[in-house]
Formats: structure tokens, sequence, C-alpha cells
């Protein structure tokens, strides 16, 4: 119920502070006393258009603040919360309107937008004129009506909580029945499409591997015949490493007379021959990198355009077939199970 109204320069009104006991409450008076400015004033609080003409004369703004008091499984409460808004009663609204048209709204002294005003003050309170019986005769309202009248709107909201979830239960149960009649139309398609995976065994990373090893293998010859020619350069015929080892036995066999000048030589020839035989290694480690079979560069291309002819058939990345063949095993496993 309307506990309490209070009234800062509204039209005529300067200040009123207006106490409302339980029961009946009765305001009278003749004509132009101010019972419209009043309704006016609480029509403002509980959301209606605001307007610049409804600030007394001579100030910059009006307002009006209406207490109510409710019980504790009001409707009310749900629905603040549901807007993020913890309220403890009592329920206070309050809405200032100022000269120059501009209003701001309040429940509880937390800032809210006029139209949550509206929805909340709407579920509080019902005003009826001469003939504004409307409401009342509204099937909407009904059950709300006589459920409040039994006291049982604790009961109506965990009745409607129970339902919520049974229709969600249900919708979930029925959305899983519509796949696995999805799955069971498509079983021979699912099972075909495994097998081809099952077979195939795709591995993560596979697709980058195969292209850089066929990349290797189609320029392969021509390495090779760089590094044959490497190879024949340190070793072949007339080669720099024979004429060096020539020379070095021969300054080896020269006699002490001569050892002091000639040791530096025999030290750095003897390190270009190092050099050369680790050179020589290193060539041959190379050579044997491009050693292929003939038929390796056919199969590597064979698996790797096999892999993303699949890819382009299920429309995915190649590196996405292994987790897509779990995923068809999930879905023959519902139609087998689910």
């Amino acid at each position: 119920m309307l506990s309490a109204l209070s009234i800062r320069d509204i039209v005529l009104i300067d200040k009123l502070d207006l106490t409302i006991n339980p029961g009946l409450t009765a305001l009278t008076g003749e004509t132009g006393a101010g019972k419209s400015i009043m309704l006016d004033a609480l029509g403002l609080a509980l959301g209606s258009r605001g307007d610049g003409s409804l600030v007394r004369e001579g100030v910059a703004q009006g307002s009006v603040t209406a207490i109510f008091e409710l019980e504790a499984v009001h409707p009310v409460y749900a629905l603040l919360k549901e807007n993020g808004l913890e309220i403890e009663a009592p329920l206070i609204v309050r809405r200032t309107q100022s000269a120059d048209g501009r209003t701001r709204a309040f429940i509880n002294d937390q800032p809210v937008s006029a139209s949550l005003l509206r929805k909340v003050t709407t579920a509080a309170v019902e005003i009826h004129g001469q003939h504004d019986d409307r409401a009342l005769i509204e099937p909407a309202s009904h059950l709300r009506l006589l459920d409040a009248f039994c006291g049982c709107l604790e009961l109506a909201g965990q009745v409607s909580a129970l339902w919520g979830q049974w229709r969600k239960l249900e919708d979930g149960l029925n959305e899983h029945k519509i796949a696995i009649e999805k799955n069971r139309k498509e079983e021979d398609y699912l099972r075909h499409c495994l097998k081809e995976l099952v077979d195939m065994e795709p591995q993560v990373g596979e697709e980058n591997q195969l292209h850089k090893t066929r990349q290797v293998m189609m320029h392969a010859e021509k390495f090779v015949a760089d590094l044959q020619e490497a190879e024949a350069a340190i070793e072949g015929d007339g080669s720099g490493r024979g004429r060096i080892s020539s020379v070095l036995r021969r300054l080896e066999r020269a006699g002490d007379e001569v050892r002091d000048q000639l040791n530096p030589v025999i030290e750095a020839l003897d390190n270009v021959l190092a050099g050369l035989n680790e050179a020589q290694e290193v060539v041959m480690s190379g050579l044997r990198q491009f050693e292929f079979e003939p038929d390796a560069l056919n199969r590597t291309e064979e698996r790797l355009f096999a892999l993303r002819a699949s890819a382009r058939k299920h429309q995915v990345q190649v590196d996405d077939l292994p987790g897509l063949m779990s995923e068809f095993e999930a879905r023959l496993g519902e139609v087998e199970t689910g």
C-alpha cells in the first residue's frame, strides 16, 4: 500500500508531506483545493510523462517521493532483481522535474530509467478513474489477484520456476531427439566418412610436414648436383686437396736445417687439409639427406593431395580432420545409445 507521499514545488504546492494509514483513505475538498494536483504529482512519481509546467513558478525544480509498504514476496522485488537492483522494503520511488523539462527517476535512491520506473510502479499501483476499470477485467491479471487473495504468491512463484525448468528440459529433450533423428538419417553417410578418415589416419601438423618434404624432393636434383660438384672439388683428380697433400708430404721430408722455417707452413697446410676433410664429411652427410626412393615424391604428393581433398570435402582445415573424425564417432554413438 502507499504509506507516504511527499511533494515539493509542484504547481501550487510548496511543501506537502502526507502519511497514509492502513485501510481506506479519502481525500475530499472543494473544487480547486488541490486534489487533482496531488494525483498529477503521484502520477509523476509513478513514471508518467513529465512536463516543465508542473514545476511551481519561480523555482528551478520540483520533486515527488512515494513510499510503498509491500509484502516480501511481491512481484515488484523479482522485477527489480531481474534488472540488477537489490532493494529492501520499503519501496521508495522519487521523481524530479526540472523547469526546462528534464526529469530524473530514483528507486530507493538508485537512479533508474523512466521506463523501468513505470514497469515497477505499474506492478505496485493501480489507478482507477470513474470508468477506468479495464485492469480489473483484463484476464492476465486475474490469476495474480486470486493468488494474492489466497496468500499463495510464494507457492505460485515456486510452481512457475519449476514449470520453467520443466519446459527448458523438455525443449532440450526435443532438441536431442531431433539431433538423434538427423544423425540416424545420415548414419550411412557418417559411417562412410568415418571409415575414410580412419583409413587415412590424418595427424595434426602432417600437412605442413608433407609440404616441406615435397619442396625438398622437388629441388633435390639441383641440390645433389651442387653437392656432388663440391665433393669433386675436394676429392676428385687434380683437386686442391690432392695437390696440397703432395706438397705437404715433400715438406715433411725436408731436413732439420730448414725445419724452423717450414714448420709454420706445414702447420697451416695441415689445418687446411683438416678443414677439407671436415667439409667433405659435411658434404657427404648433405648428400645422404637427399637420397630418396624413386617413387617417394609420388607417395608424398598423393598423401598430401588426399588430405587436402578430404578437408575440402568436409569444408575444414587439414589439421581439423582428426577432430572431425572424433565428431563423427560421437554422432554415431548417439545413434546407437542416444
